[in-house]
């Protein structure tokens, strides 16, 4: 939802730079694309962030269940 809410301010953007003339138009087109750019961009950084964070939690676990199995008496080699 959030990328196409920045896709929608792109193509709000464009669609106003096409149908309004002059300065003001250009400004306002180039304004909203590169909000809507800048915007998924963001986003994008976000996405990679968190996944990274998930990645990270996900090592910790393992780390945690292998230490626990590590010193749980029911995984303990016998001799023999």
């Amino acid at each position: 939802m959030a990328f196409g809410s920045a896709a929608g301010v792109v193509v709000a953007g464009a669609v106003f730079g096409l149908f309004v003339r002059g300065f003001a138009g250009g400004l306002i087109a180039i304004a909203c694309v590169t909000l809507g750019l800048g915007a998924a961009l963001l986003l994008l950084f976000l996405e990679v962030g968190l996944s990274e964070d998930r990645d990270r939690a996900a090592e910790r676990e393992r780390r945690r269940e292998q230490q626990r199995r590590r010193h749980d008496p029911r995984w303990r080699r016998r001799p023999g």
